[in-house]
C-alpha cells in the first residue's frame, strides 16, 4: 500500500516516487501526493514524468493513477506533479463546505447534510430541507467573520470511545470498525469527521458566498457556494444584476423584494382578469354580446371531465337574471378569487319575483350552484313560494 502523502501534507504538490506496477494506463506508485477523491471532493489531476494524470481512485487499498499513453515500468523512479491551483481550490472548497454548513446549522438546527460535491466548476451541499435567504444571509455573516478571524483548521485522530466524539458531526455507520476516525476542527466552532484535504487557516478562503439554491429532488435542496476570488466575482456580478433590477423596478435596494412581490401579485390579478375577458369574448363570439350566460361549477360527483373546460349556461334572448349580487349579508356565501388579497363575501339576493320564463325545474337547477359573473360565488338553496 502506498504512502499517502496527502494525508499529512495537503500542500505538497511535487514529489518523487517509485513505480510499483503498470497495467496499461493504470499506474501504482509506492507513495503519492495525488488525492484519490472522497468525502464529496473529486480527485486530483496532474502529471507523472510529463504524462497527464486524468484520474486517481482507490482499487481496494491501492491508489490507481490513470496515465494515458505512459511509458512507465515497474522500478522506475518518477516525479509526480499535482495541478496545484486546482488542488488548492478544492481544499478551499472542502473547508468552505464545513464552515458553511456549520453556519447554516446554527440558523436551523434541524438541517442535515444529504450529499456534498466539491469540484473545480461546482461546489454545493445538499441539505434535507429548504432554508430561507434571510437565514442564509445570517449564516454567511457568521462564516465570513470566521474567515476574518483566521481560525486554525486542524486534523486529529479519535477513537470510537472518545467522549469528545459527542461534539463531532459524524455518521459512524459509514466508518469501518477498524478504520481510524479523522476529525477536522475549525477553531472551536465546528468539529466534523472527514478524511479529506483542507487549508490550514480560514483566512486562506478569502471569502465564502452562496450564489443560488435549487431543488435536488428527493434529496432536498442544493445550496451552491463559491470561495476565494470566485466568491468575490460572483458577489459583484449578482450585486450588479440586483442594482439593474432595482433601477428597472424604480425601487430602492432595500425595497426590491417587496416590490417584486407586489409585481407578482399584480400579474396574478391581471391573469385572472385576462381569463375573465377571454371567457366573455368567447361567449360574445358564439352567442352574441346581448345574450346572458353564466359559468357553472357542478358538484364534484357530477363532474364528467377533469379538464379546465369552460362550462356555460346560455339563457334565451332578452332574459335577465332574476337576482343581483350585493355586498356580504350572509357569511356562508364566499367569493373564491385567485389573485385577490383576501376573500370577499357576496350574497346572491333571494327574490320572489322570478321571471316567468324560468320554469320550476330551471329554478331548482340554479339552486346550490356556483356561478361566474365577474367572481366565483355560491348561494344558499332557495325556498319555493
Amino acid at each position: 500500500m502506498a504512502d499517502e502523502v496527502f494525508r499529512h501534507d495537503g500542500y505538497m504538490a511535487v514529489f518523487e516516487a517509485g513505480v510499483v506496477s503498470v497495467n496499461g494506463d493504470e499506474v501504482i506508485l509506492d507513495c503519492t501526493a495525488f488525492y484519490p477523491g472522497g468525502g464529496g471532493q473529486v480527485c486530483d489531476t496532474g502529471k507523472i514524468n510529463g504524462f497527464r494524470v486524468t484520474d486517481v481512485h482507490y482499487n481496494g487499498k491501492e491508489i490507481v493513477h490513470v496515465v494515458p499513453g505512459n511509458d512507465l515500468r515497474p522500478g522506475l523512479r518518477i516525479w509526480g506533479e499535482v495541478d496545484w491551483e486546482r488542488r488548492f481550490d478544492l481544499m478551499m472548497g472542502h473547508t468552505g463546505e464545513h464552515l458553511l454548513f456549520c453556519a447554516l446549522h446554527r440558523q436551523d438546527p434541524e438541517l442535515t447534510i444529504t450529499k456534498i460535491y466539491i469540484g473545480p466548476d461546482e461546489k454545493y451541499v445538499i441539505v434535507n430541507h429548504d432554508i430561507s435567504w434571510e437565514k442564509i444571509g445570517a449564516a454567511l455573516e457568521f462564516a465570513n467573520q470566521a474567515i476574518r478571524d483566521n481560525l486554525p483548521v486542524r486534523k486529529t485522530v479519535m477513537s470510537r470511545d472518545d467522549p469528545d466524539l459527542e461534539k463531532v458531526r459524524i455518521k459512524l455507520d459509514r466508518i469501518e470498525e477498524d478504520e481510524e476516525i479523522t476529525v477536522v476542527s475549525i477553531g472551536d466552532i465546528d468539529y466534523s469527521a472527514c478524511s479529506g484535504i483542507h487549508v490550514m487557516e480560514t483566512s486562506e478562503l478569502g471569502m465564502l458566498f452562496v450564489d443560488r439554491k435549487v431543488s435536488a429532488g428527493k434529496d432536498g435542496i442544493a445550496i451552491h457556494f463559491k470561495v476565494g476570488n470566485a466568491a468575490q466575482s460572483s458577489a459583484m456580478r449578482l450585486a450588479n444584476i440586483c442594482l439593474q433590477a432595482v433601477e428597472e423596478a424604480n425601487s430602492k435596494p432595500e425595497d426590491i423584494v417587496r416590490s417584486i412581490a407586489n409585481m407578482k401579485h399584480d400579474l396574478a390579478v391581471a391573469a385572472e382578469a385576462s381569463k375573465a375577458m377571454v371567457k366573455q369574448q368567447i361567449k360574445n363570439e358564439i352567442f352574441g354580446e346581448k345574450r346572458l350566460a353564466i359559468e357553472v361549477f357542478p358538484k364534484q360527483k357530477n363532474l364528467v371531465d377533469v379538464q379546465d373546460v369552460y362550462h356555460l349556461w346560455v339563457f334565451p334572448k332578452d332574459f335577465d337574471l332574476p337576482f343581483g349580487i350585493h355586498p356580504i349579508r350572509d357569511k356562508q356565501c364566499k367569493v373564491i378569487s385567485r389573485g385577490c388579497p383576501k376573500d370577499v363575501g357576496y350574497l346572491i339576493e333571494n327574490t320572489r319575483q322570478m321571471s316567468s320564463t324560468v320554469s320550476d325545474r330551471e329554478r331548482r337547477n340554479q339552486a346550490d350552484t356556483e356561478v361566474f359573473d365577474g367572481q366565483r360565488v355560491s348561494h344558499p338553496q332557495e325556498k319555493e313560494t
